[in-house]
């Protein structure tokens, strides 16, 4: 019994390590079988892209490390900056390629620094992409990426969601779609009433492209306000400029509001305009004023024209006039102020219709011939094309007595009509030959002697002799004869009313006042008879 049961035993153990032998058995055989299957799976991938068998999920290496970032809350108004990362999860390099992006409608998103396009993505690197969204209305957002790869799948999606909020103003929750730099237009301190020009760039911070339908000033009549504007449409990012000119009307504060409609999320956009013109106060005008760019200027060598004190002859000054602008101007008129003083202006030089080129000049001389004792105060008017238009000079003197005009002899002549003082004009100032300035030269002849029978009168006056008295004293001068006066040989001519002196083509009438007659006969009659003795002597 005993026997058997050991016999039993030894079955029952022989049996186990043979079950157990068949275990290990089988289990060796599949491990070799697993092994051989990876084998051949190896061996069949080895002419296939490598980055397959590496990231199941990498989409042939390049992977977002976070396919969804939260970015927070940005306040209306305000950027903020959202970080997103990428990683090559692969053995080959990886360059990116062009990045889409899809904001929702309250907010403006734009890459701010993309460092993961410097160089190829080598495997198992890392580069980050920093986007600025900028929140324009309150709510929750979300922007859409798709980024461009070599890689297999070509293509990565990623997703920035997060919120915008309240910046906390009770006016208005909404920006605008249309951003306006400077966000106010402002005209302060303004003392001309010169046009004043400020401009304002309009950009769009939408996604979207925006038609701007119309763009207007609100304001006052009054105001002064204009708008120039070619904005009609701006794409995405894009700007345009605008600018308003403000011309004050009247003095104080204007305001106004620059209005844009258009077809955006909020389809207008407003900024604020105002200006302030307070004007100096009014000053004395300078004699000569400042130069204007584009104008003549003209000026002169004096300020003022004095006589002096004791005039008791006729006195000349001769002053410059100057353009010292950068363009000619000419000289329309020059006018006394009072034309009874005795003042008088020599057409030569200076006159009417004169043209003055940039820092050309003219000489103007001036005449005064007293007319009564005392002071005189006048001006001179000069009225030109150049800057202000007229040139005003004060003139002063003060004469000790009037000049006697009756002492001044007359230019006549062949038939006895006057002649005028003609200044003497060179042949070459206009522009003649020597022939021709020789007979402009004898025609002016009768005015060179002019001033030698200046100052005789006639104090006497009989049929065929006269007596006349001059700077030299008194003369005796007989009808038909000749006499020296002034280094000049004349001849006589006694009139009953007059006497003429001729020298060739030219003469010289001096007239005799018959109211002194009465008091000229008794003198004549002494005078005679004191002759008539010395002739019977």
């Amino acid at each position: 019994m005993v026997q058997r049961y050991k016999r039993l035993t030894l079955m029952s153990k022989a049996c186990h390590c043979i079950f157990l032998f068949s275990a290990i058995l089988s289990l060796a055989v599949l491990l070799s079988a697993d092994a051989h299957a990876q084998r051949s799976a190896r061996a069949q991938s080895a002419f296939e892209d490598p980055g397959r068998s590496v990231g199941g999920s990498s989409g042939g290496g390049l992977v977002a490390v976070s396919s969804q970032v939260d970015g927070g809350e940005v306040t209306v108004g305000s950027s903020a900056q959202v970080v997103i990362l990428l990683r090559n999860d692969g053995i080959k390099p990886v360059t990116l390629g062009a990045i889409n992006m899809f904001p929702s409608s309250g907010v403006a998103a734009k890459i701010s620094l993309n460092q993961c396009v410097a160089q190829p993505l080598q495997s198992g690197e890392i580069c980050a992409i920093a986007f600025s969204i900028k929140g324009l209305q309150a709510g929750n957002y979300r922007l859409g990426l798709l980024i461009n790869h070599d890689g297999k799948s070509k293509l990565l999606e990623a997703l920035i969601t997060g919120s915008v909020v309240s910046s906390g103003d009770a006016v208005s929750d909404l920006i605008n779609d249309i951003d306006p730099v400077p966000s106010s237009i402002a005209f302060s301190n303004v003392s001309t009433s010169r046009p004043q020009v400020r401009s304002i760039i309009l950009r769009n911070v939408t996604s979207s492209a925006i038609e701007i339908e119309e763009m207007f000033i609100e304001a006052s009549p009054q105001s002064g306000f204009t708008l120039n504007t070619d904005c009609k449409k701006l794409q995405a990012g894009q700007a345009c400029l605008a600018s308003v000119t403000w011309t004050p009307k009247q003095e104080g504060d204007d305001s106004g509001v620059l209005v844009l409609r258009h077809n955006g999320p909020t389809g207008i956009s407003s900024v604020p305009i105002d200006g302030s013109f307070s004007p100096d106060s009014a000053s004395e005008a300078p004699v000569f004023p400042d130069a204007v760019p584009g104008k003549g200027l003209l000026v002169s060598s004096q300020t003022d024209i004095s006589f002096g004190s004791g005039i008791d002859i006729k006195s000349a000054i001769t002053i410059s006039l100057v353009n010292v602008g950068d363009e000619p101007l000419t000289i329309n008129q020059i006018r006394m102020s009072n034309e009874e003083n005795g003042i008088t202006i020599a057409e030569s030089g200076c006159g009417q219709g004169t043209v003055l080129a940039p820092v050309e000049a003219c000489a103007m001389t001036v005449f005064w011939e007293p007319v009564r004792e005392g002071d005189i105060r006048d001006d001179i008017q000069i009225y030109h094309t150049g800057a202000r238009g007229i040139l005003v000079l004060p003139l002063t003197g003060s004469a000790s007595k009037p000049v006697n005009k009756d002492s001044r002899s007359i230019v006549v002549d062949a038939e006895g009509g006057l002649i005028r003082s003609i200044p003497a004009v060179s042949g070459s100032e206009l522009g003649l030959d020597m022939d021709d300035e020789r007979a402009i030269f004898k025609s002016q002849r009768p005015s060179d002697f002019t001033n030698l029978l200046d100052g005789f009168s006639i104090t006497s006056l009989a049929a065929t002799r006269g007596i006349i008295n001059g700077p030299g004293g008194s003369r005796v001068v007989h009808d038909g004869e000749e006499t020296v006066i002034g280094g000049v040989l004349w001849d006589v001519d006694v009139r009953s009313t007059s006497i003429t002196f001729t020298n060739g083509d030219q003469r010289v009438l001096l007239l005799f006042d018959k109211s002194l007659s009465s008091v000229n006969q008794s003198t004549s009659q002494s005078g005679e008879a004191t002759v008539s003795e010395g002739e019977d002597n």
